[in-house]
């Protein structure tokens, strides 16, 4: 059940891509945004009016408000007349309509055939896809409330004017307090970030496990490619790896932690950012946002391994045998190798369309551009003083295994809302 129709990309123009979008800590292909829906027309002679009105005044206000916020989602912190953030609205407005909407999925009712839902794409080449299966919305819903959650914790992450402000000695104590307060608040910021990337990995993830097995086979082949599973957990594992990337920027910031510790979290990371990537491998990512999403997992892929095996040749190298410190030699150069090569991915995903631009250097990767470089050369200076070539691997040696700690949030589906109770009732 459910038919699918998809509109070429050459058809109308819905699909609105900015040319540029800015800094970008953390990538968002894009929003999907719902078309107009008709549920009068639909299920007017199925379900009370009052059900009707409400379907579509809450459908309403996500379709105008989505219609507003994607043409600038990645670039601004807009806010609301009354001060509040329209991200939030939008988000609240999703979890105010997903209830209501459940109701007509329950007990696997045949009112879900009957309405078709209409979608924008992003990385599909199809401008837009409908179907006939409120299981399809019931997807987008939720692919849609990651996404803005992903770009909440985008705009976290992004440096503030503020960040820019460096005090000057002559500004004497009161600059000291200034420099305590931002690191205070950027500390909390990257915190306040992990929080936000489980969520958004919990809403993936409760579609993945959860919405996807309500398809028909047919049916589920053919979604467009923004809501194929292999996206849905690239970006789910995305949340993650950004997650841990964080976690270790922390660690390195601790005087407590070890380098086991370091090394663990950044082994961690590569396994998310190569499992992400392995999930999209197969699949036609080839326009605008599709092509940019790759060349970020790309990115972010070998990145991770430049610190995984930083820290891995650090750790070898305390060792007391030659062939220890051969392997940290090996290790370290292959980390100085892997940080070129992803400033060179970095460009590249920087160029695809739309352009975007990388926010100054924080967290992990502001430490660890000062310090491959140099201890790479040093580390390999001093053993090939100590030791013949021989004794120096030419290959990298292999990065240990963990098992990875982060997982989603256990985000469940909300209960139906009670109107539906109210709805059987009076039928009977």
């Amino acid at each position: 059940m459910g038919c699918l129709v998809s509109t070429p990309k050459d058809s109308g123009g819905n699909r609105r891509r900015p040319a540029n979008i800015g800094e970008v800590s953390v990538f968002v292909p894009g929003l999907r945004i719902p078309k107009p829906v008709d549920f009068s027309q639909s299920l007017g002679d199925q379900l009370s009016n009052s059900l009707v009105e409400r379907l579509s005044a809450l459908r309403t206000r996500i379709v105008v408000m989505a219609g507003q916020e994607a043409p600038t989602i990645t670039r601004t912190r807009r806010k609301t007349q009354h001060g509040g953030s329209t991200l939030a609205d939008l988000h609240q407005a999703l979890e105010d309509y997903l209830p209501v909407l459940l109701g007509l999925v329950k007990d696997g009712s045949q009112l879900q055939h009957k309405v078709q839902f209409a979608w924008v794409n992003q990385e599909d080449d199809a401008e837009e896809t409908a179907i006939f299966s409120a299981w399809y919305e019931v997807l987008s819903v939720l692919h849609l409330m990651a996404m803005l959650t992903m770009s909440q914790a985008n705009l976290l992450l992004l440096p503030r004017n503020s960040a820019d402000y460096q005090p000057k000695v002559s500004e004497g104590s009161e600059s000291f307090a200034n420099i305590s307060c931002f690191t205070h608040t950027l500390t909390e910021s990257r915190r306040a970030s992990i929080d936000i990337f489980l969520k958004a990995a919990g809403y993936l993830d409760c579609a993945i496990r959860h919405v996807l097995p309500q398809f028909p086979a047919e049916l589920r082949r053919n979604l467009p490619v923004d809501l194929a599973e292999g996206v849905l957990r690239a970006l789910c594992l995305q949340a993650l790896g950004q997650s841990v990337d964080i976690q270790l920027g922390m660690a390195i910031d601790s005087t407590k932690a070890t380098l086991a510790v370091k090394r663990r979290l950044a082994c961690e990371m590569v396994k998310y950012w190569q499992q992400a990537q392995d999930n999209i491998a197969s699949l036609p990512l080839t326009n605008g946002w599709g092509e940019k999403h790759r060349l970020f997992i790309k990115w972010k892929y070998i990145e991770a391994k430049a610190g995984a095996y930083y820290y891995h040749g650090l750790i070898l190298d305390e060792g007391n045998t030659e062939k220890s410190h051969g392997m940290a030699v090996a290790a370290l150069q292959a980390a100085d190798e892997c940080f070129k090569e992803s400033k060179k991915a970095c460009e590249t995903f920087n160029a695809a369309p739309p352009l975007s631009r990388n926010p100054p250097l924080w967290g992990t990767m502001k430490y660890l551009s000062e310090k491959i470089p140099k201890d790479t050369s040093s580390k390999v200076r001093i053993n090939r003083d100590l030791y013949s070539h021989e004794k120096i691997m030419e290959t990298a040696p292999t990065l240990p295994d963990f098992a990875l700690a982060l997982k989603p949030d256990d985000y469940q589906l909300p209960s139906v809302d009670p109107s539906w109770t109210d709805e059987r009732q009076a039928t009977y």
